[in-house]
């Protein structure tokens, strides 16, 4: 019996079907490519005729057309064909005939067929069309996409639709889509003058000082949380030459999404990721077992060659930041230290304002390198460090980097979504004889090699600190915001307490500011609401400064509070200690 999810999944695949032929219909001639099951509906890709300009403006007929053909309650029938037959049915569309002429040799070769229209396909299908519900899908966009993903192959056109199980579920799934647009990262983050893109410079971030004042102080806070953990922080080169890069093996697995400069004759790489430099500040002297753990953490700036049509505001980038680290550790101390980075990694997530997390655990994979023993030692110590810092996990069977087995953390905004952030992987290859030979001199007074832990809780601090945009909508919690406070006077003649106020906030080291223009307070109000989102916004006026007091209005709505501003700078100071994830 088929499990929920992958009922829905046979679903949705089906409904690529009715689609296919739908579209089949109404655009003679289009060629076919394939339409798999994804999360929260399908897609198909197509080639149109040349002469044919498919765009959203065609979804209505479309779906028009697909709830025709359900409505006409068909059968899906499977049947199984001998390759030969195969190209006889499918001459008339290419790319069907290459996907049948890289079927290994004696592999079954199904079809399925409703309403006339044929697939290639291994299936499996609903029974009926009258299974499929037609107000629980819609098409919801195009994208272009490369067939089998090679730029040097046809662009396709790629239609999506949402497709799930109840009318209602799709319902909540619009108002979750809308949601999320008014969330989106890029309208916040010129709203609230964060940051740039130039279409000049793909993939590169201008902050503003808005935005660089919540970067730095995402960075401030990570640098106390390692630093309190053990770590000790380095840096590393951002250009090394490509001998390193050949013995590390990054040459020849990511050269593709490497930049390549030269000098004096030499090639050298800006640095894509930071491995290769922490081994090299381990290797720059001689180590002890008693040296180890060693744990070196780097705010490295990485660049990588991404496709411009994969780049996607600070989510996806070029140039980019992350949290860190590379622990060299003896195999008798990685369970100790995966338990250790996940504590750290739940206490980051918290403060952050992420509860819920979900842990996926990669296995083995079938082209690993290292021997059966070593691996399942690893996954053991892998699994019991999850235990230790109280997460259950998922496992993801032979999705392990081919050195070692590795955990992913994905975290649950306040809308649902998923996000893959932190990660830690056991790596005995890069440490090796066979790659950068880091050793250390054990108890014995002979060398061994360390085990080295890839791991990072963030991720890159672009694409967290998108994340936490869309997440707060831009309102960010007290500790994070770029403007903690701002004070306005009623009028003119309060300005010169306006400015004693913001003097004593900011030696509190609170983000504040005075707001002392000519325009009138109600403006200047509404202002700071919609352009910065302030926490605290202080009015001040002929009675506070008799009393030495301001008036607060918050920005969650509560009622207004006259407080002493020594009281009003020590709520603000808890709230900072405490990250409190609110106002």
């Amino acid at each position: 019996m088929l499990e929920k999810n992958e009922k829905l999944n046979v679903v949705r695949h089906s409904t690529s079907h009715v689609m296919a032929e739908a579209i089949l219909k109404l655009f003679p001639g289009t060629k076919v490519a394939i339409g798999p099951a994804i999360d929260n509906g399908f897609y198909y890709d197509f080639e149109f005729p040349k002469d044919t300009k498919f765009s959203e403006t065609d979804f209505a007929n479309v779906e028009k057309e697909m709830r025709k053909i359900i409505s006409g309650n068909h059968d899906f029938i499977r049947k199984e064909v001998s390759k030969e037959e195969a190209l006889k049915l499918f001459a008339d569309q290419p790319y069907k005939i290459e996907l049948i002429n890289d079927l290994p040799a004696g592999e079954t070769i199904s079809t399925y067929e409703q309403d006339g229209f044929l697939d290639l396909c291994r299936g499996p299908h609903v029974a009926n069309t009258k299974e499929i519900n037609a107000q629980a899908f819609k098409l919801n966009k195009i994208a272009g996409a490369y067939w089998r993903g090679d730029s040097n192959r046809p662009m396709l056109t790629r239609v999506y639709a949402l497709c799930f199980e109840k009318p209602n579920d799709l319902k909540e799934y619009l108002a979750m889509l809308a949601e999320a647009e008014k969330r989106d990262h890029r309208k916040i983050g010129q709203d609230l003058d964060l940051f740039h893109l130039d279409p000049e410079d793909p993939g590169q971030i201008f902050w503003h000082p808005n935005g660089w004042t919540i970067y730095t102080v995402m960075k401030d806070y990570m640098r106390k949380m390692i630093q309190r953990d053990g770590y000790l922080e380095v840096n590393t080169p951002a250009i090394m030459p490509r001998s390193l890069w050949e013995r590390s093996g990054h040459w020849g697995h990511y050269q593709q999404n490497m930049f390549i400069t030269e000098s004096e004759k030499r090639i050298f790489a800006i640095k894509p990721m930071n491995c290769p430099g922490a081994i090299e500040i381990f290797k720059s002297r001689q180590r002890s077992y008693k040296d180890l753990p060693l744990r070196l953490a780097e705010f490295g700036h990485d660049v990588r060659n991404e496709p411009s049509g994969t780049l996607h505001g600070v989510m996806r980038i070029r140039g980019f930041v992350q949290d860190d680290a590379h622990i060299f550790c003896t195999e008798e101390q990685l369970g100790s230290e995966v338990a250790k980075f996940c504590k750290l990694l739940k206490n980051v997530y918290h403060d952050f304002g992420f509860e819920k997390l979900v842990v996926k655990f990669s296995t083995m994979p079938e082209d690993h390198v290292g021997d059966l023993a070593t691996w399942e030692h690893a996954e053991k110590q892998l699994s019991d460090a999850c235990h230790e810092a109280g997460l259950e996990y998922e496992i993801q069977p032979g999705e392990g980097a081919f050195y070692g087995p590795k955990l992913e953390f994905k975290l649950y905004d306040c809308l649902g979504r998923e996000w893959q952030c932190g990660t830690i992987q056991v790596d005995y290859q890069l440490p090796s004889a066979e790659r950068l030979d880091a050793t250390y001199i054990g108890a014995d007074n002979q060398k061994h090699h360390p085990v080295m832990l890839h791991r990072a809780v963030l991720g890159s601090f672009e694409r967290f600190l998108g994340i936490l945009i869309e997440n707060f909508a831009g309102a960010f919690p007290t500790w994070l915001a770029f403007e903690q406070a701002a004070i306005v006077p009623v009028s003119n003649d309060f300005d010169d307490y306006a400015r004693q106020v913001n003097d004593a906030l900011l030696t509190a080291d609170i983000r504040s500011n005075a707001y002392l223009s000519t325009d009138n307070m109600r403006n200047k109000i509404k202002t700071i609401t919609k352009e910065h989102k302030t926490p605290y916004i202080l009015v001040v006026g002929e009675n506070e400064k008799k009393e030495g007091t301001v008036a607060v209005r918050f920005r969650d709505g509560r009622d207004q509070q006259v407080m002493k501003l020594a009281d009003f700078i020590a709520y603000v100071k808890d709230k900072v200690d405490s990250h409190f994830i609110g106002i």
